[in-house]
């Protein structure tokens, strides 16, 4: 198979959901042999009709708008057996590279590959009738049902007895930290808001993110937070295990494919606070300088924990330079940006000047897309929370991996201030300028340094991350445009009161 990655790991059924579970992690610590699946392209082959179908219906499909025009298999396990009769489920896990049309053709190892976990019955049970997926016309599972495994709280239950029983099941590996006791009769809970991921809640103590589209090398929501537990930074869940796809080659890195952490219960997205803030035309200044305080102590356990860099002249050169194309290509797309295209580019050359003149900066791993949305406080203590270390998906893995300027987190979370006050509809720009002052001044509290006093590198941040936005919205919520153009104005004319707290330039 592609990769050398593929297998079938055999198992026998169970009843009950934790019979179900206990049994697949019987199978696989008994060393049950891992035989390789002559099968596996059969098996694709007869689910590409339903998987063309239902894939680019998925919020976290990265290829809308192309045709899938076939599926490679990288890897297939057989987490439990297909039902030849009965309604035990059986559930697969793949990995797979989705095949798209497109201006030049892709080769087959360049295409996204993704992790998909598929129940298969005799029938659907109504309540799992909206994760269906389709009905084999041919191959191994004609006859069969295949549905969204995550939706069935059976299967999800064994994917958690597999992560409290550390090993491999054919090219899977299962890790746990050491002494984790994890409960095994937590019962599954599909979360289903959209997200760019898919997560599961198991009681109402462990959450598991799956990684759906995956590639070599550590994601960085299991590096990070491994880190900062390191570190003993509480600011960040803990991971307590997780699970990989590991290649046979000796000098390929393996798949992360999911982290189970503590689930931070009885707590609110700073989003949602923020906006309950504001129709209760309340000042959010105080959360705003705690959630700063937070973040400075994400920044400075991952700068003592990872390498950091020094940004000289011809790295800072470089930054400018990928700064003023994504300016260029925002404003071949999005017509409206044009006439600003001057005056924001003079901010990213502000900062290259600094180090043509010798000045450099320091740059270290952070969050990487960090936004309100990111943050979570606990109701019990209100404390900030910083979780989904991941960056943003949409970005090569290498680059989300890069160690950075502290400035880029500053200027997401600044611009999302930003943002809820425009959804939020406050009736001045007072309450989004009080909020950055007070997270800058809870920021520079905690570290020493004040990001306001040096306003050229955090001005480039800002305005890279406004022209982002606008290309975002232009393409996927027309109708939000004005949010980021409103800033893009303000940035252009660097009038004051623009995006920048008090203390540098607007």
């Amino acid at each position: 198979m592609p990769e050398g990655f593929s297998a079938r790991a055999k198992a026998s059924s169970g009843g009950s959901t934790a019979a179900t579970a206990a049994t697949a992690a019987a199978a696989a610590a008994a060393g049950r042999p891992v035989q390789a699946a002559a099968g596996d392209a059969g098996l694709l082959a007869s689910l590409v009709p339903l998987l063309a179908e239902w894939l680019p219906r998925q919020r976290w499909f990265a290829g809308k708008g192309r045709p899938i025009t076939g599926f490679t298999p990288v890897a297939v396990t057989e987490l439990l057996p297909s039902p030849p009769h009965g309604t035990s489920p059986g559930l697969l896990h793949l990995l797979v590279r989705a095949q798209q049309s497109g201006a030049q053709p892709e080769p087959a190892d360049a295409a996204d590959c993704y992790q998909l976990l598929l129940g298969v019955r005799q029938t659907l049970p109504p309540q799992l009738a909206p994760a269906l997926i389709g009905r084999p016309a041919q191959g191994p599972l004609h006859g069969l049902t295949v549905y969204e495994a995550l939706a069935d709280a059976r299967l999800s239950a064994v994917l958690l007895e597999r992560l409290r029983t550390p090993g491999r099941l054919g090219p899977l590996r299962f890790t746990h930290t050491p002494g984790a006791l994890i409960d095994p009769d937590l019962t599954p809970r599909l979360v289903t808001a959209e997200q760019s991921n898919t997560s599961v809640v198991y009681g109402e103590t462990y959450i598991l993110k799956l990684f759906r589209r995956v590639c070599p090398g550590a994601n960085p929501d299991l590096e990070l937070p491994l880190a900062l537990a390191r570190a003993k930074c509480s600011r960040v869940p803990a991971p307590v295990a997780w699970y990989e796809a590991v290649s046979p080659e000796p000098a390929a890195e393996p798949m992360t494919l999911g982290v189970l952490q503590n689930y931070l219960a009885s707590s609110a997205d700073g989003w949602q606070l923020a906006l309950n803030s504001l129709s209760l035309s309340a000042d959010f200044a105080a959360s705003a300088r705690a959630l700063g305080h937070a973040t400075a102590e994400v920044h400075l356990a991952l700068a003592d924990t990872l390498p950091t860099v020094t940004l000289r002249r011809p790295q800072l050169e470089h930054l400018a330079v990928a700064m003023t194309e994504r300016l260029e290509a925002t404003a071949a797309a999005v017509p409206a940006l044009r006439p600003y295209g001057p005056a924001l580019h003079a901010a990213y050359e502000s900062m290259a000047l600094l180090g043509r003149a010798g000045r450099t900066w320091t740059a270290q791993r952070i969050h990487g897309d960090l936004h309100l949305g990111q943050t979570l406080r606990t109701a019990v203590d209100s404390r900030w929370s910083l979780i989904d270390f991941e960056g943003e998906p949409a970005r090569p893995l290498a680059e989300r991996r890069r160690p950075q300027p502290v400035a880029r987190d500053l200027a997401g979370m600044l611009r999302s201030f930003d943002y809820a006050a425009a959804v939020g509809h406050a009736t001045s720009g007072a309450w989004s300028e009080r909020a950055r002052t007070a997270y800058c001044d809870g920021y520079a509290a905690t570290t020493g340094a004040d990001p306001r006093e040096d306003p050229a590198l955090l001005r480039a941040y800002v305005t890279d991350k406004a022209v982002y936005e606008v290309l975002y919205e232009a393409r996927h919520r027309p109708d939000w445009l004005p949010v980021p153009m409103s800033a893009i104005r303000r940035l252009a004319a660097g009038a004051h009161g623009g995006e920048l707290p008090d203390g540098g330039p607007a």
